[in-house]
């Protein structure tokens, strides 16, 4: 029961984050049309975000290695109601600027702090397991949080959906600040080891690559389905909507899979067979609604790719799983960004039949970077299947 409501708690409040940075996206026109400014001037709303989520996580992770993780939970906690309120009363596009950037920020010392200490409480055979349930929250409010917010604003107006957030936000403040308190997390003790940045940095690489060969495409998705398949707005709706069911089912199925088989042996295999997966979508992309069948597979295999290596890096990184898991989301939002501007270029220049085989090369690349080998702390106990796997 105790591990129930860990994970229960943990799930909600990624849910809960999830929400807050899906939601723009169907809120874009509705903000654009109140403060008189374009969409894509509308669209920085999601560039401040990931501004100052790149900027905080990295200080955030280094700091809950030596001093713990939840004091900084709960004032992320904290400055998440506060920034969603500032979004919600901003007179002007620059207040919601900021408290967008604010936003960024305060998940900054959430997300990556929570993988973390689930990764410190997590059974050594359970870990994959763990963290695919907090993962299936942040994927679940792709499905339910983003449209529950549309239906919001279609009620109540755009700045309502702030409210509610700001409002649940706060509750959750108590609740993670009193769960947090109350379990034994194996954070700080002040002894951390240095000198270890370059290693991260190469590791959380892979994680940078393979978050550019899924948004590459997925950013343009909408847009490549109408321009080379004819799809309406609905036949989109449903493409995307099986693409998130594939992202939930695949970060789940992550999780049990690597507590069975060992994390390195299925992040590679889950990564090679990712590129494989581009290679069919490119070549049956304008098949019409065979599309759907592969968007499910290539979410189910790529989120499954990201679970087990969240997992990878937790067991290769027992003494500094909070810097390790902050620099691993920082690379996430570099390969967010990198994904935008790759994919406009190839478009621009190639049209949007190339965009799967240049994820395809992405996915291949991240493989080769996945094989690098980290020897974990001897103070981490291990399970069978993750020795196995080293």
């Amino acid at each position: 029961m105790r591990a129930r409501f860990i994970l229960g708690v943990g799930w909600v409040t990624f849910f809960l984050i999830g929400t807050d940075l899906f939601v723009i996206s169907p809120l874009l026109p509705f903000i654009a049309e109140t403060y008189a400014v374009s969409s894509a001037t509308a669209g920085w709303m999601v560039t401040v975000f990931a501004v100052g989520y790149a900027g905080g996580a990295p200080f955030f992770g280094w700091f809950s290695d030596r001093r713990g993780r939840n004091s900084l939970i709960t004032f992320g906690l904290l400055l998440f109601t506060v920034s969603d309120a500032l979004s919600a009363l901003a007179p002007t596009f620059g207040w919601l600027m900021v408290g967008r950037f604010l936003a960024g920020l305060s998940v900054a010392s959430i997300t990556p702090l929570i993988y973390a200490i689930i990764g410190d409480l997590a059974p050594a055979g359970r870990r994959g397991t763990w963290i695919s349930i907090i993962v299936s929250g942040y994927m679940t409010s792709l499905l339910a949080g983003a449209p529950f917010g549309s239906m919001l604003e279609h009620y109540f107006g755009w700045r309502s959906v702030f409210v509610v957030l700001a409002c649940l936000g706060a509750v959750l403040m108590v609740v993670n600040d009193l769960t947090w308190r109350t379990v034994a997390s194996g954070a700080a003790t002040g002894q951390r080891s240095e000198g270890h940045l370059p290693r991260i940095l190469g590791s959380v690489s892979v994680t940078a690559i393979w978050s550019t060969a899924m948004y590459t495409l997925y950013v343009y998705l909408g847009a490549a389905l109408y321009s080379v398949n004819g799809f309406t707005s609905f036949d989109i709706a449903m493409a995307v909507t099986l693409y998130g069911v594939g992202a939930v089912s695949g970060s789940l199925m992550g999780g049990r899979l690597s507590d069975r088989f060992g994390v390195v042996v299925l992040s590679k295999a889950a990564l090679l067979l990712l590129s494989l997966i581009l290679i069919g979508m490119g070549i049956l992309f304008s098949s019409g609604y065979w599309i759907y069948a592969l968007l499910l597979f290539w979410a189910m295999v790529g989120y499954s790719a990201f679970t087990s290596y969240q997992a990878r890096l937790a067991t290769e990184y027992p003494e500094e799983r909070g810097t390790v898991m902050a620099w691993n989301m920082t690379a996430l939002y570099v390969g967010i960004t990198l994904s935008s501007l790759i994919g406009g270029y190839v478009i621009t220049n190639w049209g949007y039949n190339l965009l799967p085989y240049v994820c395809s090369v992405a996915a291949l690349i991240s493989f080769a970077l996945s094989m690098q080998k980290v020897q974990p702390s001897w103070s981490d106990t291990s399970s069978p299947a993750d020795e196995g796997s080293h």
